[in-house]
């Protein structure tokens, strides 16, 4: 039987503002909202009564880049709005979830104060190499991005990167970038998982063929132990296909919010993908958003450890029944 992991989670879009405008996303708005810390403490605890443990917190790249976004982030109480991530991720945690961070690029310090208070990290590479899509982003750059892998690396905090298919990259750019961030992996060994995602362009869709995406999925699963893939960016039987050439892993997925990224495409049932999952002798086990090699390891703080041990509980508890 086929073991494949998942996290249960919650989305927290915590801003849209972006200093970066790539022509693809689906995710940036002109605005300069944030979320209230309240609306924050709401849906993690709405999250938590699900059974969520994964808090993920994704929002636009520097948004204070913008003095608009400044504002908005003074009439919060804030000067920094890393300050304002730090105090949302300390909300997660004292409402029972574990937050998973994807900031953008950021310097070594900046790391370092969200270590405290993240089970675990993300930054997607997209690409290693420069593409037109990218021409009015400057956070895209491939070198700027690899370097803030890299730095998470130094400071030992389980990451999840990973690639975009299917913006403009040629074939070989698809390969070059795995091979390169399993050179970094080599050097650190951080990189808790790689995600192969394809491009899904608002309503028209997907927009690499399946078979390309099982090409890399291959190549991935040879220099990784996990290999992720999102399970609403594919049929069922696409997932199971993929499953079957070396994914196993399908990241979070969330009862409670919608995949903001990807709007057009929901989450499956996380009970419906189970039993349609056993049937083809694969087995679907929830884990939690730092991997069990890390928790070994001991790559988390003492704020989150308590918090760690209990998800460790409840989850091996409920396999268990």
């Amino acid at each position: 039987m086929l073991e494949v992991t998942f996290s249960r989670n919650a989305f927290f879009p915590l801003t849209r503002t972006c200093r970066n405008a790539c022509s693809y996303c689906n995710f940036r708005k002109n605005t300069f909202e944030l979320m209230k810390l309240n609306e924050v403490k709401k849906l993690a605890g709405e999250a938590f009564s699900l059974n969520c443990c994964e808090a993920l917190l994704t929002f636009g790249e520097r948004p204070d880049v913008y003095p608009a976004f400044r504002r908005e982030l003074k009439k919060l109480g804030y000067s920094r709005f890393l300050d304002y991530v730090v105090d949302a991720c300390r909300i997660c945690l004292s409402e029972g979830l574990l937050p998973h961070t994807n900031a953008g690029v950021l310097f070594s310090d900046e790391l370092k104060s969200l270590k405290r208070v993240n089970a675990s990290m993300g930054l997607m590479l997209e690409q290693a190499v420069e593409l037109e899509c990218h021409f009015h982003s400057p956070g895209k750059d491939p070198e700027v991005r690899i370097r803030t892998i890299e730095r998470a690396g130094k400071l030992r905090i389980p990451f999840t990167t990973g690639i975009l298919l299917g913006i403009g990259e040629k074939e070989y750019d698809r390969f070059y970038s795995i091979e390169l961030l399993a050179d970094i992996n080599d050097n650190y060994g951080h990189i808790q998982e790689v995600i192969i995602q394809p491009l899904v362009s608002g309503e028209s869709g997907r927009k690499v063929e399946l078979g390309d995406v099982k090409k890399i999925v291959e190549f991935a699963g040879k220099l990784f132990p996990h290999v992720q893939i999102p399970p609403n960016l594919f049929s069922l039987e696409e997932v199971i296909a993929l499953i079957e050439s070396g994914a196993n892993d399908l990241g979070g997925i969330s009862p409670l919010t919608p995949d903001h990224i990807n709007p057009y495409n929901p989450w499956p049932e996380i009970e419906f993908l189970k039993r349609k999952l056993s049937v083809k002798n694969i087995f679907l086990r929830e884990r939690l958003p730092i991997y069990d090699e890390f928790v070994e390891k001991g790559w988390y703080s003492d704020v989150i450890a308590e918090l760690v041990e209990f998800w460790l509980r409840r989850i091996l508890h409920a396999h268990s029944t």
